[in-house]
């Protein structure tokens, strides 16, 4: 890239995720979790809970060390949970119509 189209960082405005965070409104389905732990037994055994960093909103918190809580109505629906459980230990779906994040801008 030439320096003429080279971005310069502090044209580029600040942003912060809990700004972009506070954007969003979550209809949660009480009823029917979009989002879930397969076999809690594998959390437990799971030493380094890699949930719990990977999350970008922090949906899950490790509970009396073993075991792992998710607080579904964060979720952003982003499916990083789904990818990155290295024992494929989540159960993630969009949740059904009516329910789940409506975002604002876009």
């Amino acid at each position: 890239m030439d320096k003429k189209n080279k971005v310069n960082r502090e044209d580029l405005p600040e942003v912060y995720i809990d700004d972009i965070l506070m954007s969003l409104k979550y209809y949660t389905d009480e009823h029917e979790f979009h989002l879930e732990i397969i076999d809690p037994k594998v959390c437990q055994q799971c030493v380094d809970k890699p949930c719990i960093d990977f999350c970008p909103v922090g949906c899950y918190r490790a509970q009396d060390g073993d075991t792992v809580q998710i607080a579904v109505q964060s979720c952003i629906e982003c499916g990083t949970c789904r990818i990155l459980c290295p024992y494929f230990n989540i159960s993630w779906k969009y949740p059904r119509g009516g329910f789940g994040v409506n975002y604002k801008f876009g």
